[in-house]
């Protein structure tokens, strides 16, 4: 008769799902209380999820953190790609452009009903509308924080080259590129990584990676 162990099954990866998706959202720069609500949790198991996956990945603090640059083993970006050495960097199109919001169910009512635009999807208080090929997202802050804004988004066919390039010409990021969206029907993975130019205007590159990509 074969006994099972009691507790969760080993994964495979170095961190768990669970873990991952917590880290994500704090390489996104959100905060302990704004991951909390995403995720369903308390902010003490925000905290908790932290200092495992700090331990679990010899990362000093959890500023350092953000600036983490791995990848999930499950996920397309993790495998390497083929490249040329006689290839450079070539920022692609804008991906997305970006407003702030007072209300994100009025806001994402105006723009569905009103202007009629396509909604992508809704996550809390970000909301992602198609603007003919390029993505408006809208982020919903409240009165008191809202302030007229706009960030650039750069497709990139491989984002961790592009990383790896622009940090190598003195580009600072505010943190690793990091999961920002995965569509259960086609497996697509979005990742992000963000910085700012010389007046502090936020700028990010961005990629879509399918599976076996």
């Amino acid at each position: 008769m074969t006994h099972r162990s009691r507790g969760r099954p080993p994964h495979p990866d170095v961190l768990t799902p669970a873990e991952w998706s917590v880290l994500d959202l704090w390489r996104h720069g959100l905060g302990r209380a704004a991951i909390a609500s995403l995720r369903g949790i308390s902010e003490y198991g925000v905290r908790y999820h932290l200092r495992n996956i700090t331990a679990k990945l010899g990362v000093a603090s959890s500023t350092e953190l953000r600036h983490w640059p791995g990848f999930p083993a499950t996920s397309p970006t993790s495998k390497p790609r083929r490249s040329h050495p006689m290839n450079r960097l070539q920022l692609g199109p804008l991906g997305q452009v970006s407003m702030y919001a007072r209300d994100a169910g009025a806001t994402e009512a105006w723009y569905r009903d009103v202007l009629r635009l396509p909604e992508v999807f809704r996550f809390g208080d970000l909301v992602f509308f198609d603007c003919g090929g390029v993505r408006l997202y809208l982020h919903a802050v409240g009165e008191e924080k809202w302030r007229p804004s706009s960030v650039l988004y750069f497709v990139v066919d491989d984002i961790k080259s592009a990383h790896e390039e622009l940090a190598g010409r003195g580009i600072k990021f505010s943190g690793a590129p990091h999961l920002v969206h995965r569509d259960d029907a086609s497996g697509v993975e979005e990742w992000m990584a963000f910085f700012e130019d010389p007046d502090a205007n936020m700028l990010a590159i961005m990629a879509r990676v399918a599976p076996g990509a």
